[in-house]
């Protein structure tokens, strides 16, 4: 004999009700999987958000469907969710109420929708959640009042938008950040403020950007960081104490950018002879201007030259007798 879970049976009547109601329902093109914590419901390629939800659900996925809007209660009766997965969908915009029922949410997943802008108290209710994830829609810009409140947040992710400005304290309340990505944006300058605020940021991806300058004092607000990208923009120039406060960093990205020299004492706080980068560096694909200017990097290469990524791939662009020569190649000729 079949046993009828309460919660079965609940959803059940509701979606008789509803039917009693003319209100149609969609969660038949959905899986939904039960069990002790919750119900988990996924939904791909649906006309519409499904309605009505179990009132258990704890995990929500509606993707690749082209909603362009949601109801505006569209979560109301799932208290109890935690994560809410909507990418690949057509999302314009999104109701300052749409989050208030879920104050547990700890995952937001909007990759790949048109968001241009998110309304003022949308994360009013959202104190748990822990990941926000808005990559690849067509921000613009953003505003740190957006993301006021979130004061478990861990991982924001911006990247893959259209952001040429970022404001002052953008991440000033997010003082649990452990993660930032900013990357593929079109990013030319950066705030000296951007990072007040997280107590400890551990990484922060900045590639793929129009970065020409890395000035000082952003960086020096985070001695914790240990992952930095800034591979894939423009940069021209670093000033010499950029990295000064960054003793734990373990992992440094300078690749595809427009670098020809170093300033002396910009490597001073990173690798060896303080500590190993426990994961490595990349230089490769910079014009690298192999003369006495840079002596200072060719004893911080030699002492560090075990954790260089593509090796092969970092070369010489001038002068025209050592063009085509690889830079470690050259730094270990310097100390004979």
């Amino acid at each position: 004999m079949t046993s009828w879970q309460p919660g079965r049976i609940l959803f059940l009547l509701a979606l008789l009700l509803t039917s009693a109601h003319g209100i149609s329902s969609n969660l038949e093109e959905c899986l939904v999987l039960q069990s002790p914590e919750g119900s988990t419901v996924s939904c791909h390629r649906v006309t519409k958000f499904p309605s009505p939800l179990p009132a258990d659900t704890v995990h929500l996925s509606v993707e690749f469907s082209n909603l362009t809007e949601l109801p505006a209660r569209a979560l109301e009766r799932c208290q109890r969710l935690r994560e809410l997965h909507l990418s690949s969908n057509r999302l314009q915009e999104l109701s300052s109420g749409l989050l208030t029922p879920v104050s547990g949410l700890r995952v937001l997943d909007l990759t790949h929708n048109e968001l241009r802008g998110l309304p003022l108290g949308l994360f009013r209710a959202s104190a748990a959640l822990h990941t926000l994830v808005l990559r690849a829609n067509q921000l613009q810009n953003v505003s740190a009042l957006w993301l006021w409140g979130l004061r478990s947040l861990e991982h924001l992710d911006l990247a893959e938008n259209e952001l040429r400005v970022l404001p002052d304290g953008l991440v000033l309340s997010l003082i649990s950040l452990s993660t930032l990505d900013l990357g593929y944006n079109l990013l030319e300058t950066l705030p000296t403020s951007l990072l007040m605020g997280p107590r400890r940021l551990q990484r922060l991806h900045l590639e793929g950007n129009r970065l020409r300058r890395l000035g000082f004092g952003m960086l020096a607000l985070q001695p914790f960081l240990r992952v930095l990208f800034l591979n894939d923009n423009r940069l021209t120039e670093v000033v010499p104490s950029a990295f000064q406060s960054l003793r734990e960093l373990d992992m440094l990205d300078l690749s595809n950018n427009s670098l020809s020299s170093t300033p002396p004492g910009l490597w001073a706080s990173l690798g060896r002879p303080a500590r190993d980068m426990q994961d490595g560096f990349d230089l490769s694909h910079n014009p690298w201007v192999c003369n006495e200017d840079l002596q200072d990097l060719y004893r911080w290469l030699r002492a560090n030259k075990h954790k260089m990524f593509s090796k092969n791939d970092t070369r010489c662009e001038g002068p025209e007798a050592l063009r085509g020569r690889r830079l470690l190649d050259v730094a270990e000729l310097e100390s004979l």
